[in-house]
């Protein structure tokens, strides 16, 4: 056999076992499977293939940044990489961790906003999560509201409680637009399919009625009952007198007990002296005290009084309800 043909076949071989070789890495987990935790690393914006195999690896995870930029370029996925916080689960294989760059999955964290939250607790929930990047941490509600919509001014009420998904580094503005998007749709439908005989005038005014049922019962079968009586109020022209809305008005003066005195002191928001809705919602509704507030209960309660159970005794007269405070409250 001459020298040449000896060469080339020792070549062949010698390719075809690091093919091999390089086909058997790129589906070896470069992490045990099981074991924890999975490994945060960031992908710079900008950042080639070469780059971003140097930035993994530097972030602490036993990856070869040449072979990994050789298999990005064989499989003609080098220039699709996508820059973004992610983390390299136990098991994952070079394969699909360029896999996971391509297709951009990034790192998620979860952010849940409480029925019945007020927007200043919202706030504080958002400025509080360390995977949002907070942008927004120096602006007043005002100037928020003004970036996401034109239509309002004050924030409360306008913002869907849900748990939210974003990728780690998101600019926390996301999630207020997110959660106002998913409210002002909600709200929407559930206008559309209103009892056309309700005592509003836009559906802002059933927003607002929707935030007083969130906070005047915890039992979502109560919701539409609640909402019922509040409708007849308006429509008869009583007094809605609700306590949360005294609450919300009194701000940080509330200490977890209203008096008769809290009750006799004006505020915009204190239905024990003004006719009507107050004039923005008091916290943020979910779907049942949306739907409840445009679709209530075809009731003649006018009244309602805790039994202390967590739910109520309706009534449909003063002297009847009077016995029902007696029976319940005093």
């Amino acid at each position: 056999m001459g020298f040449i043909k000896k060469l080339f076949i020792t070549v062949s071989v010698a390719s075809v076992a690091a093919i091999g070789a390089f086909s058997w890495w790129a589906k070896q987990p470069l992490t045990p499977a099981g074991s924890a935790p999975a490994v945060p690393f960031t992908v710079l914006a900008g950042s080639g293939v070469g780059a971003a195999s140097q930035q993994i690896a530097e972030a602490g995870i036993p990856l070869n940044p040449w072979l990994f930029s050789a298999l990005a370029r064989v499989t003609q996925k080098a220039g699709r990489i996508k820059a973004g916080s992610y983390e390299l689960k136990p098991g994952t294989t070079p394969r699909r961790l360029l896999d996971q760059l391509v297709r951009g999955e990034f790192a998620q964290e979860s952010l849940t906003i409480i029925e019945g939250w007020t927007f200043r607790q919202m706030r504080a929930a958002v400025a509080a999560n360390q995977g949002l990047r907070h942008e927004t941490a120096d602006m007043s509600d005002a100037e928020l509201m003004s970036k996401l919509s034109p239509d309002f001014k004050a924030p409360e009420g306008l913002f869907f409680p849900d748990t939210y998904l974003f990728a780690k580094g998101s600019p926390d503005m996301q999630i207020y637009k997110q959660a106002h998007s998913m409210l002002m749709t909600h709200l929407n439908d559930a206008w559309k399919k209103r009892d056309p005989s309700l005592p509003y005038a836009t559906p802002y005014q059933a927003l607002t009625m929707a935030s007083i049922v969130e906070k005047e019962t915890g039992q979502k079968s109560e919701r539409a009952m609640i909402a019922g009586v509040f409708v007849n109020r308006l429509k008869t022209g009583m007094l809605l007198q609700t306590d949360p809305t005294v609450i919300y008005g009194m701000g940080a003066k509330y200490e977890g007990k209203i008096r008769k005195r809290d009750l006799e002191t004006d505020t915009p928001y204190n239905t024990y002296t003004r006719a009507g809705l107050p004039p923005t919602p008091i916290a943020l509704p979910g779907r049942e005290s949306l739907d409840a507030a445009l679709q209530p209960a075809k009731t003649d309660a006018l009244y309602f009084v805790s039994r202390g159970d967590g739910t109520s005794k309706f009534s449909d007269n003063l002297n009847d309800h009077n016995k029902a405070v007696n029976q319940f409250q005093r």
